[in-house]
């Protein structure tokens, strides 16, 4: 397989710039050496556990470890550095952020909370705002890029991002750990945990909250800007209580709720009136055993989710807008999850099938109300839909070095078509080189909302939008192809890493909202095509030293008009370093340069605040950041955070400013 002809410049550039890389480095690489095996197994991209090297995906887990080091206190924060994954907040916490993965639109990523969605049904397009989400309870973060409907359904057509939740140590009773930290804007952030097995029990309690003043969301460049700052508070609780009678059978349940308030604005006024609040409660149960001891394993899984929102702005001397918005939603399913450990066939081994069946019910309701001097504007939803879906994924090793898996998925929406997705992948390992490469392809989809169905507009009480029930869903084609490889140099068997990922996907009947004079409504019609690179090189030149590079090239294009989707910038750099000066200190730079992305009609402003009638592209951006922990104790360590520290103006989405220079004192134990 080979990249698209239709690649530009940067692209067929990056190309050959690959392929020599790869080839100019295997050669390098230990004859004796052997692919590193992550300790922990991965459970998003197959659902059976299974280690990280054998899995036919690009796969990034940001680990504990690395939130601590690199002073990540935002989901969006920990998420900035992987490749593939552009995100575009519109200020700073609490304020609006979406997702792009390797072009793809915001709703066809899906985020899970241990395995359960957790995107906001209420939501216009069911898409996942990472702007509210702290990181006290959080032991890792999956990102599998790729088509992933088949384990996960709708919103999956391009990947998953799976947080997974602390563990309770297996051998400790009690095990507390805690920080606190205080520094600019009158931020304050502290969170308390414990977490401990007792016999057969194990519990996780965790609590956090933060409060800021924050900073202008609204762009300084605006002549309109007043400074006014955006606040965030918000306060976060996790309660786990796991019981594990025997080995192979365990009964668990979590439950997750969070509250948060924060101010907002609206382009290119400050508007100190405009605020917003956002509450979520997420809970399941979940049984698994092997019956008879044997090589079967089923599950249970029930959950259930419930997310509201109000948004709130009243007119005043900066901004005469008024709103009174509100949004919940409910998701509540029932999973029955089996693997089963298939027999030797020839050479043909460590086989495993998996199979399941999920219902989903998701409800919505939202009422948007936005009276003026012009008319009285009024959107509103009521509306649910029932998921009813079964898959069946089968994994198998040929020999000593090829991982092979497949797997299709069928899943049924009340008053839509239905869906069936596929996925085929291949990982092979040649120790001898210290490389792995790997392959796939697959389709995904996205149901259409239940506001892309059921929503209703109407401006002085005449309908001039509705929801079309008879939308049919998304689809999307794709494939990728990558390898990794340990690089030995200077008696070091990974002196580097690199590694290269080719990816490309065809989406078609795209759900777009279309105006015909008097009234408007959803229909699928939209085409596109997105093809692009992910490259890497991780250096470890000295035991105290490591830095890594990661460059994505996205090109996403409608295909009838030819045109860049907005948002989808097409260069993304990240430059990242982990330095011991001291046995105890660790220094983590990180530098994020974004290039220039388009921006489509009314998205982007002038210095006087006058929307730009046709499409415009978004200026590029670099931001640094710098991290410092020294481990004063074992248990106790003292921390430094610096966000943004050249205090770069960047708009990740035009007209909201990135938030400026800050600065964060605390410290973190593990007892």
């Amino acid at each position: 397989m080979a990249p698209p002809r239709a690649l530009s410049c940067s692209l067929r550039w990056a190309a050959p710039w690959a392929g020599l890389l790869a080839a100019g480095l295997l050669p390098l690489a230990s004859p004796a050496g052997a692919q590193s095996v992550l300790p922990e197994t991965i459970v998003t991209a197959t659902r059976p556990p299974t280690p990280q090297e054998r899995i036919p995906a690009a796969v990034t887990i940001v680990t504990r470890e690395e939130i601590e080091a690199r002073g990540a206190q935002s989901l969006a924060e920990a998420l900035a550095t992987v490749p593939g994954l552009h995100l575009a907040p519109s200020g700073g916490l609490g304020q609006l952020t979406y997702g792009f993965l390797r072009g793809a639109g915001s709703a066809s990523l899906l985020v899970l909370q241990d395995g359960v969605p957790i995107n906001d049904a209420a939501a216009p397009s069911g898409a996942f705002d990472f702007s509210q989400e702290l990181l006290m309870d959080v032991e890792r973060i999956e990102v599998i890029r790729g088509p992933l409907s088949v384990m996960y359904g709708s919103a999956a057509g391009q990947g998953v991002i799976n947080l997974v939740t602390r563990r309770a140590p297996p051998d400790r009773g009690f095990a507390p750990y805690g920080e606190l930290a205080a520094g600019s804007n009158n931020t304050l952030r502290a969170g308390l945990g414990a977490a401990g097995t007792v016999g057969a029990f194990d519990y996780l309690l965790s609590g956090q909250s933060l409060s800021t003043r924050g900073s202008n969301a609204v762009a300084p460049r605006f002549s309109s800007s007043q400074g006014e700052r955006d606040g965030f508070r918000g306060g976060y609780t996790t309660a786990r209580l796991g019981w594990s009678p025997e080995a192979g059978t365990r009964i668990e349940g979590l439950l997750r709720w969070r509250e948060t308030k924060f101010g907002l604005d609206n382009i290119p006024n400050d508007d100190p009136n405009y605020s917003g609040f956002d509450r979520r409660w997420y809970g399941q149960i979940h049984a698994e055993t092997r019956p008879w001891r044997g090589s079967w394993t089923t599950g249970l899984r029930i959950f259930s989710s419930e997310q509201q929102r109000r948004y709130s702005n009243f007119p005043d001397a900066l901004d005469p807008t008024r709103e009174d918005s509100r949004y919940r939603s409910t998701r509540t399913g029932l999973e029955w999850t089996n693997t089963l450990r298939l027999p030797d066939a020839g050479a043909l081994r460590d086989g495993t099938l998996g199979f399941g069946v999920i219902h989903v019910l998701e409800e919505a309701r939202s009422r948007q109300d936005f009276p003026s001097g012009f008319g009285d504007f009024v959107s509103s939803l009521r509306g649910g839909q029932h998921t009813t879906a079964g898959y069946a994924t089968v994994q198998y090793r040929l020999g000593e070095r090829l991982d092979l898996t497949a797997g299709f998925r069928h899943d049924a929406v009340t008053g839509a078509t239905s869906e069936t997705t596929w996925r085929l992948g291949a990982a092979y390992a040649l120790p001898e080189l210290a490389t792995r490469l790997r392959v796939a392809g697959g389709s995904g989809f996205r149901a259409p909302s239940l506001f892309e169905r059921y929503g209703i507009g109407r401006f002085d009480g005449f309908v001039t939008s509705t929801g079309n029930p008879n939308l049919k869903p998304e689809r999307s084609l794709g494939w990728e192809i990558g390898a990794d490889t340990d690089l030995a140099l200077f008696g070091q068997p990974r002196f580097a890493t690199a590694s290269w990922t080719f990816f490309q996907s065809r989406v078609r009947d795209q759900i777009v909202n279309v105006f015909d004079g008097s009234s408007s409504t959803y229909v699928n019609i939209d085409r596109a095509r997105i093809h692009g690179a992910e490259l890497a090189l991780t250096l470890r030149p000295a035991p105290w030293l490591e830095a890594g590079a990661a460059w994505t090239i996205t090109e996403a294009f409608d295909a009838t008009t030819d045109r860049r989707l907005p948002r989808r910038p097409e260069h993304v750099v990240t430059l990242t370093g982990t330095v011991r000066p001291l046995p105890d200190l660790v220094l983590a730079p990180t530098v994020l340069f974004t290039g220039r992305s388009p921006e489509g009609p009314f998205a982007s402003y002038d210095n006087a605040g006058t929307a730009f009638t046709t499409p415009r592209s978004n200026k590029a951006g670099t931001v640094f950041h710098l991290t410092a922990t020294w481990q004063w104790k074992p248990e106790i360590a003292l921390f430094l955070e610096g966000r943004n520290l050249t205090n770069s103006r960047w708009e990740p989405v035009n007209g909201f400013v990135t938030p400026g220079r800050t600065l964060l004192l605390g410290t973190r134990f593990a007892l």
